[in-house]
């Protein structure tokens, strides 16, 4: 009786181990599958901007706050229904923070209650560029300032009409000129 219980108990440790090391490997190849997104997604943002304002890391530092440089530069996220223009019904237009770029008007603003500011429609002349965004498991459509590459958020199919699109857009991206 105690060799099988030992041979059982061998048995389920051996199971367990090859589960776990299998889930480490699972997780390992997700991580790796990302980071080749995450790569894919930087290649076509640098190839899309090529013909925009170039500055170094350093250059947008001293221009930016740090808050600012996460979002716009490093494609971070505000926490969301922290932003300033998320509550904001002032008429004029909202503009990149990094370039004052022209981007969206206060008419095409609408409240998703999503946590961010959001836009049917963006000004129309190709002021924002979209590139596929793989990170984070996830597919999704990045928006970028046509003129400085900033990342400004991501665009989804479920928007009002006419367009059915949602601008969700950091407000750390955006500043705003009053009419």
């Amino acid at each position: 009786m105690t060799t099988q219980f030992f041979f059982i108990l061998t048995l389920l440790v051996g199971l367990l181990a090859s589960g776990c090391s299998e889930a480490q490997n699972k997780n390992k190849n997700m991580k790796e599958t990302d980071k080749n997104a995450d790569m894919t997604s930087k290649i076509a943002t640098k190839e899309l901007m090529k013909d925009s304002i170039q500055k170094t890391e350093e250059e947008w530092k001293k221009i930016l706050t740090p808050e600012q440089f996460y979002v716009l530069r490093q494609k971070g996220t505000e926490r969301p229904f922290t932003g300033k223009f998320l509550v904001h019904n002032e008429k004029g237009v909202y503009t990149c923070a990094a370039c004052g770029n022209e981007l969206f008007t206060s008419t095409q603003k609408f409240d998703s209650h999503c946590g961010w500011p959001s836009f049917y429609d963006e000004i129309k002349g190709g002021k924002i560029k979209t590139v596929t965004d793989n990170t984070h498991g996830m597919v999704r459509t990045e928006i970028l300032c046509a003129k400085c590459g900033g990342h400004l958020g991501h665009v989804f199919d479920d928007g009002p009409n006419p367009t059915g699109l949602r601008y969700c857009v950091n407000s750390l991206s955006l500043d705003f000129k009053k009419d």
